[in-house]
């Protein structure tokens, strides 16, 4: 699913696996990621057919402020369409507590069947707070004209992540997910994340919805993944 998108999909779910930056100079910090996984879930669907994904990327921090990255990975719609490749682009204000992230997506796709129209492009509005030890968000997805060509979509989700022990973190998420016509769900997450160093992370996570006869990459799973970031 995919001009600029997020999460990495479930910010939650990455909070024990983030990375270093290499800076280019005072104004511009490089960082680069790779991962697997043995399912690549979006919001709660599998976008691999409860197969593997292998995935990588690149961001840039422009000026303490500003971001733009790119994120590639595999799929499988079983349409011929195999590859995800994600332009993203916003700004993270920072207003007393609270950390805003306010940009914009957009998700292509390669090898997609003609008339598929697969490629769309979403706008993000976002923000968190620290409680104590713990990390509490909410987000907004808004694309005009979703995935397929389905009309308008809204994605809203609360989020938390806290440290347990050392190297050891415990997130979740809450999500629903609006679109035109009959194809509205909710999906929730919960899961645990081990940082082996400062660039290796693991994450262990349940995924569920709550629309099951959609199809069997809405059913409830558990998914483990590793992620290096340098």
């Amino acid at each position: 699913m995919n001009i600029l998108k997020t999460t990495l999909l479930a910010a939650a779910a990455t909070a024990a696996m983030g990375g270093s930056a290499l800076a280019a100079d005072d104004d511009i910090a490089l960082s680069f990621n790779l991962g697997a996984a043995t399912d690549y879930m979006f919001r709660g669907v599998s976008q691999t057919d409860n197969g593997g994904q292998i995935y990588g990327g690149a961001d840039a921090t422009l000026y303490g402020i500003g971001y733009a990255g790119v994120w590639v990975s595999n799929v499988e719609f079983n349409n011929g369409t195999d590859l995800e490749y994600d332009l993203y682009a916003g700004i993270k204000p920072v207003a007393g507590p609270v950390n805003f992230d306010l940009g914009v997506y957009y998700y292509g796709y390669s090898n997609q069947p003609t008339g598929s129209h697969e490629d769309y492009v979403e706008y993000k509005a976002a923000a968190s707070t620290a409680v104590g030890p713990a990390t509490v968000g909410a987000t907004v997805f808004y694309s005009p004209e979703f995935f397929g060509k389905t009309g308008k979509a809204t994605y809203y989700e609360i989020n938390g992540a806290i440290p347990v022990v050392d190297k050891v973190s415990v997130s979740g998420a809450v999500g629903h997910q609006e679109i035109e016509g009959p194809a509205d769900y909710n999906t929730w997450n919960l899961g645990v994340g081990y940082a082996l160093n400062d660039h290796v992370g693991f994450d262990l996570r349940y995924h569920d919805t709550d629309e099951h006869s959609f199809g069997d990459i809405y059913d409830a799973k558990v998914v483990v993944g590793v992620k290096a970031s340098f």
